[in-house]
């Protein structure tokens, strides 16, 4: 018997996917496979009964999901700031792209201010000159900085007579040679406020020398040299470098270098840059200096120096061709001793890389720098990584589960960069995804593999749901290859689906190929994908076409089993699904058309499909999967994400669903449970606007009771599962964002949960404690997680004996993890204990700026109504620093991190956040770009709220002085 499966899609937005399943008992088969009668009898017969809405592309308008090809290039695009960050990086904001065939008129006068110039892809041009090497001298000084700059250029294409123009900002030009000749103003060169042109470079090769003076003890933007806790400190990527020396300041000129670094021997005593560490020696006057060489090209974002009082954890890896590499982690004295998990995190991550990609590292020393005061989360310099603290420095009392696991992903994500970013690099700012998103996905990967596969794939997940969806429904939608820091995730998706297609032996294989042919070069998103594509060989294809969507499958019976699958109709031929002659249990199915259809052969009952497993696919799917069906994978689907889905989104009596399929035997549970609760918010919620009293189905109830119980189940999965959506997520799904009632209703389903299942949750709490020390596990970790949701459900009760329990919890813990979960508990409810809890965290902890960091944050996120007026207050803390970022993003982002207080009606949030940017403008723009960014969906809101939130964009973008960086998001915000 067959079972058909038809998935019509018209056209629709970004990461949408149109899938119907439609199952029957009927023999589909009888109907001639290939006819038009057939298609238009299915139509006829099916689509009437389909919920046409819930339809979206699911390809061919999706250019976000199609492997870039050259024809994409020239198709008009959204505008798009040339800019990018991680959760935790940003880089510079200067030009803005667009992948725009034309740039369009202007239609607006332009401000005072000097405006990002845009740049379009089609634009790129190969650079006119070439630096083969780079010889840097740093003379550092307690006033001024002197650089000198040596350079053998030589000409891009034969016969240029271009002039050379470099890139600099913020420099004093002492002096500038062509071939030891001092060059003239006007007559041999010009500057302005962003270049320095050469008019009349010699033809062939010669030698370029530039003296500049810089003043890094000035330099609060913390982009190029800077000073931070009295140490110098670089960030190059993505345009810092220009704040050093007059430079060709992009990716594709690439060049060796050495650096010379001279300074006080007292003051810095520590000298460091990228690669091997030379000659070393002491000067007059007190001073020393260190010679650092990189023998292999890299481009001017790659550029890393530190110098400064620091001590180092020294450690050493044996590389599998054995060759032994020394490994340092420096850091101030008093934290040495919390960096031994980032040195475990680095070496299990050269080992995994050897193992599963085949990589082995190429110098002969690895240096990593925690720094307190950093834009980014971290940066790949080569061989020189530099880190905020955060990411690096994690002890058990101070640091919580997520903090370690967070350590082992970033400084994986970093280290892998010497091969996906460093050794090849991206031509241009557009392909950012070429090395951030391939890197992504490897430390992904690597997390996986060194914890728990299923429940690293729902978070992960979830971080594209809060982070990328958002934005792309918003102002700042756009593909991948642009630069903005949602790319990272999205670009992870994009590398997984060709991992997906091709299995792990033929992505391997198109990996190898890719290094073969690029190691040393700035390349392109095409020449990745022309090495996926050319190995390994599908039979019956020789030349390779586009694979789009692969849809993951698998069909579950009426006793809660996987099917065996044996073979399938597509496109009207029959195709084996056999492996080794044995059915298998899930089958990945290629999306390449509008509408699709399979029919599954020998299946003798009715199924409930399990769709998109593995999260196979980065991709919004639509169903017609009955609430039955739903209840049914949460109970039973081996795919655990799947019956997590369930639970999430159960929302109202509509069929819409939307199902984010993850990890095969794991993630569909979840997504299940998922689809469930957010059902049951945006139905309660409809109910609260329209003044009715709520009440939870005791289905819902029972479903989360049964995962509580069930001591089969992981716990950290258990965990995820009874956990709420965010009320982001669900403001996303409504026409119009209602902060105020998504908050009430979730506060309502929290609560009501507690109390239904409270003895259950009370045994959980008691089951889960452990006077063992602390260990960075899975078990342990799941252990920690699953006690601490439990502890939040019984506080939001706010009753004598849950609070009492929680504060117990908060007194006995012996780690940080268990401490802040059980202070983030109590910190739900407004009041004394509230306060005194707070205060008494923030006593035994003022001496650690990384936990003081928490407790701003902590307060920040907090729901407690008018929230903003205690957020004001701590601007004014002592421990506060508005020149530390990550101060900043713990406090003010935090803010901004809840709905209901940042939203609130009376405009007091936005009036918040417009005054803190305009200050926070002045010290460090990047910052404050990102804090302003806040605005960039005002639009989803009712209408009072949009126009409280126009009205502080307007101010904002009117201000004088205003940054680049700031004015671009609020402009392109406020045009929206």
């Amino acid at each position: 018997m067959a079972r058909r499966l038809i998935s019509p899609c018209q056209g629709s937005g970004l990461l949408n996917a149109g899938f119907l399943g439609v199952f029957s008992s009927h023999h589909y088969h009888r109907l001639p496979l290939s006819s038009s009668h057939r298609s238009s009898q299915l139509k006829n017969c099916y689509l009437p009964n389909l919920r046409k809405e819930v339809c979206a592309s699911l390809l061919l308008s999706d250019d976000n999901l199609m492997p870039p090809t050259q024809s994409r290039i020239g198709q008009d695009q959204p505008r798009l700031p040339c800019r990018y960050m991680s959760s935790a990086r940003l880089a510079s904001k200067r030009t803005t792209c667009s992948i725009a065939t034309e740039p369009p008129p202007s239609t607006t006068e332009e401000p005072e201010m000097d405006l990002p110039k845009e740049i379009f892809l089609k634009e790129y041009k190969k650079p006119d000159y070439l630096f083969d090497s780079v010889n840097l001298e740093f003379q550092l000084g307690e006033d001024k900085t002197i650089v000198t700059s040596k350079i053998a250029v030589s000409p891009g294409t034969e016969g240029t007579s271009s002039p050379l123009t470099l890139h600099g900002r913020d420099l004093k030009l002492l002096s500038i040679k062509v071939n030891g000749k001092d060059l003239k103003v006007s007559e041999d060169y010009m500057v302005d406020s962003r270049h320095l042109t050469v008019s009349r470079p010699p033809g062939g090769t010669f030698n370029l020398e530039i003296v500049t003076e810089i003043y890094p003890q000035l330099n609060t933007s913390l982009e190029g040299l800077y000073k931070s806790t009295g140490n110098f400190c670089t960030q190059c990527e993505a345009e810092g470098f220009r704040k050093i020396t007059y430079f060709q300041d992009r990716p594709d000129v690439m060049a060796t270098y050495t650096c010379r670094i001279e300074a006080d021997k007292t003051l810095y005593p520590v000298l460091l840059s990228n690669g091997n560490l030379i000659e070393q020696g002491d000067l007059e006057g007190g001073k020393h200096y260190a010679l650092w060489e990189d023998p292999f090209k890299k481009p001017s974002y790659l550029f890393a120096l530190v110098a400064g009082q620091l001590d180092c954890r020294e450690d050493s890896f044996t590389t599998c061709s054995g060759r032994k590499v020394t490994l340092r982690i420096w850091t101030p004295g008093q934290d040495l001793a919390k960096t031994a998990h980032a040195m475990y995190s680095l070496k299990a991550a050269m080992k995994w890389d050897e193992e599963v990609f085949g990589l082995e590292y190429d110098l002969d020393l690895f240096n990593i720098v925690v720094v307190p005061d950093f834009n980014m989360g971290a940066m790949e310099n080569k061989s020189l990584n530099i880190f905020q603290s955060r990411l690096v420095l994690a002890s058990p009392e101070t640091a919580t589960d997520g903090d370690y696991a967070a350590i082992l992903g970033v400084v994986g994500h970093e280290y892998f960069h010497n091969w996906t970013g460093n050794r090849v690099t991206c031509r241009d700012w557009f392909q950012l995804t070429l090395k951030e998103g391939l890197t992504v996905f490897r430390d992904q990967e690597f997390s996986s593999d060194l914890g728990c596969r299923t429940v690293k794939r729902i978070a992960d997940v979830s971080k594209l749901r809060t982070y990328q969806f958002p934005q792309d429904a918003g102002p700042m939608a756009h593909p991948i290859r642009p630069h903005s820091w949602t790319i990272f995730i999205p670009g992870a998706e994009v590398v997984r689906m060709y991992k997906t297609m091709f299995g792990a032996s033929g992505f391997r294989k198109g990996m190898d190929l890719y290094f073969q042919r690029h190691d040393g070069q700035a390349v392109t998103c095409e020449d990745f994908y022309a090495a996926i594509q050319e190995v390994p060989p599908t039979p019956g294809q020789p030349v390779k076409e586009p694979m789009f969507i692969p849809i993951a499958v698998g069909l579950v019976d009426s006793t809660g089993k996987d099917m065996p699958l044996t073979s399938i109709y597509s496109d009207g031929m029959l195709q084996s699904l056999t492996s080794d002659g044995q059915p298998v249990f899930t089958t990945v199915l290629q999306f390449n058309k509008k509408e699709e259809e399979f029919i599954f052969n020998n299946i003798p009952e009715k199924p409930v499909p399990s769709l998109l497993r593995g999260y196979s696919a980065p991709v919004r799917l639509d169903s017609d999967l009955t609430e039955s069906d739903l209840f049914f994978l949460l109970a039973n689907d081996s795919d655990e994400f799947n019956r997590l889905l369930s639970v999430s989104c159960f929302k109202s009596s509509s069929l819409l669903l939307e199902i984010f399929n993850l990890r095969i035997l794991a993630f569909l549970r979840w997504e299940a449970g998922q689809v469930l609760s957010r059902k049951l918010m945006l139905s309660l919620v409809a109910d609260f606007q329209q003044q009715k009293t709520l009440a939870l189905n005791p289905k819902f109830v029972d479903g989360l009771r049964s995962i509580l119980r069930n001591t089969s189940l992981d716990k950290e999965f258990i965990a995820k599962a009874i956990t709420l959506p965010g009320q982001g997520e669900i403001m996303d799904m409504m026409p119009v964002a209602d902060p105020d009632a998504v908050h009430a209703v979730r506060t309502f389903i929290k609560k009501e949960l507690a109390l239904q299942l409270k003895d259950d949750l009370l045994s959980t709490v008691t089951n889960n404690r452990s006077s063992e020390a602390y260990t960075f596990n899975h078990d342990s970790m799941a252990r920690r997680a699953l006690k601490n949701t439990c502890l939040a459900y019984l506080a939001s009760l706010n009753e004598p004996d849950t609070t009492e329990l929680a504060f117990i919890e908060y007194k006995s813990a012996t780690n940080m993890t268990e401490q802040f979960a059980a202070l983030a508990a109590l910190s739900q409810n407004p009041g004394q204990v509230r306060d005194d809890t707070l205060l008494d965290f923030y006593n035994k902890w003022q001496h650690d700026y990384l936990v003081v960091s928490k407790w701003f944050a902590l307060q920040a996120t907090s729901d407690i109504p008018g929230n903003v007026a205690n957020v004001q207050k701590l601007l004014g803390h002592p421990a506060f620093d508005m020149r530390n970022p990550n101060k900043v993003y713990s406090l003010i982002g935090g803010f901004c991190g809840s709905p209901v207080n940042f939203h609130a009606k009376d405009g007091s949030g936005y009036k918040f956040l417009g005054e803190v940017v305009l200050q926070l403008d002045k010290i460090n723009p990047q910052v404050a770009s990102r804090m302003v960014s806040a605005f960039s969906r005002w639009r989803r809101y009712d209408e009072s709220r949009q126009a409280l939130a126009k009205a502080q964009l307007e101010m904002i973008v009117s201000a004088n002085g205003l940054s680049e960086n700031v004015y671009e998001i609020a402009s392109k915000s406020l045009a929206a």
